[in-house]
């Protein structure tokens, strides 16, 4: 009897043990496929740019310029720190000019309590960070104004085809001109209205930010046009049904429907405008990354190829950062929570 019930209790045993066995297989088949996904969505880009930089190693110290060999990946790196190290060391000489004038004019107030005293702003040269800062400041600017332009008049033109009819040919005439174009004549008209004794802005970045929005308006027109007209039927049934009135229409029917094309005009607008921005800068004079290319390319130093590569590596990366920003907004905006947007 009780050999039957221990023949019994350890078959049960090695039938769980095998279950588990079983259980733990599957688990650890399952993670393994979901973790080599994971990893190669991970080991795919990394590999890709490590070959990307052999191959830029190797072909830049086969070639030789008036500037002397173009820089590698490692004398890039090193110019990078350097342009940090020389920001920190900027803002250090500008904390200590601050120091000095608060001393300063402590002694003043200590001496005379009803001195007039006054702190001068730091005059110093902009550096690559506060560059990076400035070329920001200006697209979003130009952006921006594009935006509150552009978006009204496309859902204009895709709810009214007269209205479509009237500015399209408008639309296709500008939206091929260069930035080149348009700088010189943004450049004349800000010089002749823009004429404060104490202005908010600096007349380069007016001329820069205005420029950014020309050459960025018309995308944003054109998808939203597009968007706005192909509104499926049955909403605009819907609509009419219910009797919506104007406004409601717009903001239940029209742009909720329309979300992806009009954030696919936004994002190649942007794309453009940063694009654009680098060239107006370089021309206006505007102190941001065009400018700080331009003075390198000026500058003609043995590093100043391998900083210009700085600058070209961080408007890329700057670029990449913006569309997914715009990415991430269409994702919280879009009413289809489920679609997958690239």
């Amino acid at each position: 009897m009780i050999t039957k019930m221990l023949k019994r209790y350890f078959l049960s045993k090695s039938y769980l043990l095998q279950s588990d066995a079983k259980n733990t297989m599957l688990n650890f088949s399952t993670s393994k496929i979901f973790y080599s996904k994971q990893s190669k969505a991970l080991i795919t880009p990394v590999v890709a740019f490590l070959l990307f930089l052999a191959i830029w190693h190797i072909s830049a110290s086969n070639i030789i310029t008036s500037l002397g060999q173009v820089p590698g990946p490692s004398q890039v790196w090193l110019q990078t720190i350097t342009l940090v190290n020389e920001h920190l060391q900027e803002r250090e000489k500008a904390e200590k000019f601050y120091q000095r004038q608060v001393a300063r004019n402590a002694k003043k107030l200590e001496k005379n309590p009803d001195a007039k005293v006054k702190i001068r702003n730091y005059t110093g040269n902009p550096t690559f960070i506060d560059q990076i800062g400035t070329s920001l400041a200006t697209v979003l600017t130009g952006f921006f104004i594009a935006s509150l332009i552009a978006v009204p008049i496309g859902i204009f033109s895709g709810l009214s085809s007269t209205v479509h009819k009237a500015i399209n040919p408008l639309i296709q005439i500008f939206k091929p001109v260069s930035p080149l174009a348009w700088l010189p004549i943004v450049t004349i008209i800000v010089s002749a209205v823009y004429t404060s004794d104490n202005p908010m802005f600096t007349k380069s970045f007016v001329t820069s930010a205005i420029t950014v929005t020309l050459c960025c308006i018309w995308p944003t027109i054109i998808n939203t046009t597009l968007g706005v007209s192909n509104i499926d039927q049955d909403l605009k049934n819907v609509s009419r049904v219910l009797r919506l009135n104007w406004v409601t229409h717009i903001t239940k029917i029209v742009l909720p429907s329309s979300v992806p094309m009009i954030f696919a005009g936004l994002r190649l607008s942007l794309g453009i405008g940063w694009m654009v921005l680098i060239a107006a800068e370089m021309l206006a004079q505007n102190p941001g990354l065009g400018k700080f290319v331009w003075d390198e390319f000026q500058n003609g130093s043995s590093n100043s190829l391998a900083r210009i590569m700085v600058a070209v590596f961080v408007i890329g990366f700057i670029g990449f950062i913006l569309d997914q920003i715009m990415l991430l907004l269409q994702r919280k905006v879009s009413w289809d929570k489920t679609a997958e947007i690239r």
